[in-house]
C-alpha cells in the first residue's frame, strides 16, 4: 500500500511539474506575443513636448513605458522606428462603424422609394412608448456589430478609436466609444454610454415632421421627462396610499439627461439650428456637445461662454463647377460654405472654444487626413490639430484617463506614420490598437477587379415631397470611387463624396436647388442591374426618394498593371520568422 501510494504522489509531482513547464511556457508565449517596443522613432505624445528619438514599450494591452532612454525588455519584439513618427491612436469623434445598416422596408404609397432611407431608419427598443426615432433608450452597445470589413478604411488612415451613434432619428439614441479591434462587442467597447444624441432631421410620415416640430418634440419629452421623474421620487419615498406610476424606457433614459450626467450631442451645423440647441440646453441645463458646427464659428461667443465644445465634422463640402456650358453659376452662399469650411477650426481655436475632429459620414476616409492638414493651411497650429483627433476628443468624450496621449498606464492604441501625418504622401506604417498590430487592408487601387455597376448616363426621378422632378446623373466609376455630374430641373453640378461598393450600394453629394434655395443634398441608394433607387437627405427637411434607370451603358476600360510587392520584402525583418503569426507577417504591406 505504501508503494502505491509513493507512486501516486510521483505521478501527481509530474504531472504538476508538466502542468506548470506548460503554463509557463504559454505564458511565456503570450507575453512575447503582448510584448513590442518602437525604438529609435520621433514619438508625439499629446500631453507633453515631442520626443525626437526615443522609445514605446507595449506589453499586455498597455503602454508601460515612453520616453528617450527607455530601453526595450528583452522579450520584446522590436521594431525600427527610424524615420517614423508615432502618435497616439486617432480618435473619430462621431460615426456610425459597426452600426447596422439600414435596409429597405414596404411603405404605402411608395413602395420602396420612401423606405429605403428615412435617413436612415431609426433603431428601435423593445416596449417603447415612443414611435422610432423618438426612443432615446436606444443602446449603441446593443446594436453593435464587430464582423466585416466596414473597419479598414477607417483603420487605413490611423483611426484606433471611434464614438458610433445609432442611425437615424431625432432621440438617436445612446453612442458607444470603441476600439476598432476585437473578436466580439464586448472586447471592442471602451465605454458606453457616452452621450445622448439628437438630430433635427424630421421624421417622414408622421409627426413632427418640420423642423419646428422637432424642437417641439424634444422640449415636450424633456418637459414629460421632468414630470416622471418626481412622480417616481414621490412614489419610492411613500409608496403606500399612492398608485403606482407607469414605467416608462423612454423617459427613463432622459433622467441622466437631465440631471447631467449625460451629455447631449446635438447634430447641428447651421447658425440656427446651434443657437436653437444652446436655447434648449439653457432652459434644461444640459451638459450639451455640437456634432457637425459648420457654422460655428459664427456662434463662438454662446460656445465659450457655456463651455460648449464642438465635434467638428472634417466632411468638408468639394468645388463643385458646371458640368455643361449652359450650366446655372453656383450660388453664392454654397461658394462661402466651402471657402469657410476649411477656417472654423482656427476659428474656434482662437476663441477658445474646445473642438475634436470627425469624419462627418464622409464616403472616402482618404479625405480625413488631408482635409485635417486644410485647416492647418488655414491657420490652425499643427499641435492643435494634432490634439483635436487625439486627446481633445478623448478628455470631450470622458476617456482621457485612459485614451489620447502616449503616456504610461494608457490604452496601447498607436498610429505609426512615415512622413507628415497630414501630407497626402504619408503612410500609415502600423496601427496598434489595445496594444496588438492591426492588419491594414487598403482598399482596391486600380487592379481592375471591382464590378463596374454604375458608369453611364441615368435618368432619375427626384421626389422630395412635391412630386417627381426628373434629372440626368452621369456616373464614371473607378473602383470603389464615383466621378460625375447630375443635371436637371434641381440644378446643374458635379457630385462629390461618392462612393459605390460591390454589393451595389451607391452613395453621393450634390448641391441641388430646390423651392428658391440652394442646398447640399445627400443621395444614397441601391443599383440593381440597369435600376437605381434610394433616398434624399437635405438638413431640416423631410427625407425624399429617388429612383433611376440606365440609359446610356458604361465604356469599357484597361486595368492597369499590377503594383510590385517589393515593400513587403524591404521590412520583413521586422519581425522574427519562428514567432511572428500570418497576422504580423502581414503589416509590412502597408509601409513600403
Amino acid at each position: 500500500m505504501y508503494r502505491v501510494h509513493l507512486r501516486l504522489a510521483v505521478a501527481a509531482a509530474a504531472l504538476a511539474s508538466v502542468i506548470f513547464s506548460a503554463t509557463a511556457f504559454i505564458t511565456a508565449q503570450r507575453n512575447a506575443v503582448d510584448t513590442y517596443a518602437i525604438t529609435n522613432a520621433r514619438i508625439v505624445t499629446a500631453s507633453g513636448p515631442a520626443i525626437e528619438r526615443g522609445t514605446v514599450v507595449i506589453r499586455d494591452g498597455l503602454i508601460v513605458a515612453v520616453g528617450a532612454s527607455v530601453s526595450a525588455p528583452p522579450d520584446a519584439r522590436i521594431i525600427d522606428g527610424v524615420g517614423l513618427t508615432v502618435f497616439p491612436g486617432l480618435i473619430d469623434a462621431n460615426t456610425s462603424l459597426g452600426m447596422p445598416e439600414p435596409s429597405p422596408t414596404p411603405s404605402p404609397g411608395g413602395g420602396f422609394l420612401a423606405a429605403l432611407l428615412r435617413p436612415p431608419t431609426p433603431a428601435t427598443g423593445p416596449n417603447s412608448t415612443q414611435p422610432p426615432g423618438l426612443q432615446p433608450e436606444v443602446m449603441a452597445e446593443a446594436q453593435l456589430r464587430a464582423t466585416g470589413e466596414q473597419f479598414d478604411p477607417a483603420r487605413n488612415v490611423g483611426i484606433t478609436t471611434a464614438l458610433t451613434v445609432p442611425r437615424g432619428g431625432i432621440w438617436m439614441g445612446q453612442s458607444a466609444l470603441i476600439n476598432l479591434a476585437g473578436n466580439s462587442p464586448q472586447q471592442m467597447i471602451v465605454r458606453s454610454p457616452v452621450a445622448m444624441h439628437v438630430g433635427f432631421t424630421p421624421l417622414r410620415g408622421t409627426y413632427p415632421s418640420s423642423l419646428l416640430g422637432v424642437f417641439a418634440t424634444l422640449r415636450q419629452m424633456l418637459l414629460d421627462a421632468q414630470t416622471y421623474r418626481e412622480s417616481q421620487q414621490i412614489y419610492a419615498r411613500n409608496p403606500r396610499g399612492i398608485r403606482r406610476p407607469a414605467t416608462d424606457r423612454s423617459l427613463e433614459a432622459l433622467l441622466p439627461v437631465l440631471d447631467g450626467r449625460l451629455p447631449v450631442v446635438f447634430q447641428a451645423d447651421t447658425e440656427r439650428e446651434i443657437r436653437r440647441a444652446l436655447d434648449l440646453a439653457e432652459e434644461f441645463k444640459l451638459k450639451a456637445i455640437i456634432s457637425g458646427g459648420a457654422e460655428s464659428s459664427k456662434v463662438t461667443d454662446r460656445l465659450q461662454k457655456a463651455d460648449v465644445p464642438v465635434l467638428l465634422s472634417l466632411n468638408f463640402p468639394r468645388r463643385t463647377t458646371a458640368a455643361m456650358p449652359q450650366a446655372d453659376p453656383e450660388p453664392l452662399r454654397l461658394l462661402r460654405l466651402r471657402a469657410e469650411a476649411p477656417k472654423t477650426a482656427a476659428k474656434l481655436a482662437m476663441a477658445k472654444v474646445r473642438f475634436a475632429f470627425q469624419s462627418g459620414g464622409m464616403t472616402g476616409m482618404t479625405d480625413f487626413l488631408a482635409n485635417a492638414g486644410k485647416t492647418i493651411e488655414n491657420g490652425l497650429l499643427k499641435d492643435d490639430a494634432i490634439r483635436a483627433l487625439t486627446i481633445r476628443p478623448a478628455e470631450i468624450l470622458g476617456v482621457a484617463d485612459r485614451l489620447g496621449s502616449l503616456e504610461a498606464g494608457k490604452i496601447a492604441n498607436l498610429t505609426i506614420v512615415r512622413g507628415d501625418l497630414f501630407d497626402r504622401t504619408s503612410r500609415i506604417v502600423y496601427v496598434f490598437i489595445d496594444g496588438r498590430p492591426v492588419d491594414l487592408r487598403p482598399a482596391p487601387t486600380g487592379t481592375g477587379q471591382s464590378r463596374d455597376l454604375a458608369s453611364g448616363t441615368w435618368s432619375l426621378n427626384v421626389n422630395l415631397g412635391t412630386g417627381d422632378v426628373g434629372a440626368t446623373l452621369i456616373l464614371r466609376q473607378e473602383d470603389n470611387q464615383l466621378k460625375g455630374s447630375i443635371q436637371g430641373a434641381l440644378g446643374s453640378s458635379e457630385i462629390t463624396n461618392a462612393a459605390v461598393t460591390e454589393s451595389g450600394e451607391v452613395r453621393f453629394t450634390a448641391p441641388i436647388t430646390f423651392e428658391g434655395q440652394t442646398t447640399e443634398a445627400s443621395f444614397i441608394g441601391n443599383i440593381t442591374g440597369n435600376e437605381m433607387k434610394g433616398g434624399v437627405t437635405i438638413t431640416g427637411r423631410a427625407p425624399g426618394s429617388f429612383t433611376g434607370t440606365k440609359t446610356t451603358p458604361s465604356r469599357p476600360t484597361t486595368p492597369p498593371s499590377d503594383v510590385s510587392s517589393a515593400g513587403f520584402k524591404k521590412h520583413s525583418h521586422l519581425f522574427g520568422a519562428r514567432t511572428a503569426s500570418s497576422a504580423y507577417r502581414s503589416l509590412p504591406r502597408c509601409c513600403g
